[in-house]
C-alpha cells in the first residue's frame, strides 16, 4: 500500500510541476513514478514487492474486463431472444479467501459480473453461496468463479 501511495504522490508532483492538469498527464506521471520506485525498491524496504503487483493488477483488470464483457453479452442475448435459455440456481463455492477483505473483494467481483450474485457467506467463512442465472453447467461455473477468486487473491498475497 505504501508503494501505491508514493506512486500517486509522484504522479501528482509530476502534474503540479508540469502545469498540465489532465488525467493523461497524471497517468504519465504515475508511469514515471512507477519507474522511479522500481529503481529505488532495493534500497527501501517499505517498497518490497510493489513493482511486481502492478503487472498483476493490469493482468487482473484485463481478465475481469473480458469476463465482464462475456457475461454482459450472454445476459443481453438471453434477454433479446424470445425463448429464454436461463436456468437459475444457487451453488455453494468453497472459498480460498480467508480475511474479511479478501472475502468481500471476491463476493463483490462475483456480484459485479452480470448473471451472478453473491448471496451469503457461511458462518465459518469457508463457503460463499452464489445465485447464478445460467446454471446449465455447474462445474464450469464453479471453475470460472474459482479462477476469478484465484486471480483476485494474487493481488493481496
Amino acid at each position: 500500500m505504501t508503494g501505491a501511495i508514493w506512486n500517486l504522490l509522484l504522479g501528482l508532483a509530476w502534474v503540479l510541476l508540469s502545469g498540465d492538469f489532465t488525467g493523461l498527464n497524471l497517468l504519465v506521471g504515475m508511469v514515471f513514478g512507477y519507474i522511479a520506485l522500481v529503481l529505488i525498491e532495493p534500497q527501501v524496504s517499505a517498497l518490497k514487492g510493489y513493482p511486481a503487483r502492478i503487472p498483476l493488477i493490469i493482468r487482473f483488470l484485463g481478465f475481469f474486463m473480458k469476463e465482464l464483457v462475456q457475461a454482459n453479452l450472454r445476459v443481453a442475448f438471453d434477454i433479446v431472444t424470445p425463448p429464454w435459455h436461463m436456468q437459475p440456481g444457487v451453488i455453494a463455492m468453497p472459498l480460498s479467501a480467508r480475511t474479511e477483505m479478501e472475502i468481500t473483494m471476491v463476493a463483490n467481483l462475483i456480484s459485479l459480473t452480470p448473471g451472478t450474485l453473491s448471496l451469503d457467506v457461511s458462518d465459518d467463512r469457508k463457503v460463499l453461496y452464489i445465485h447464478a442465472m445460467f446454471l446449465d453447467d455447474e462445474e464450469e461455473l464453479r471453475r470460472n468463479l474459482k479462477e476469478m477468486e484465484h486471480r483476485a487473491l494474487e493481488l493481496f498475497r
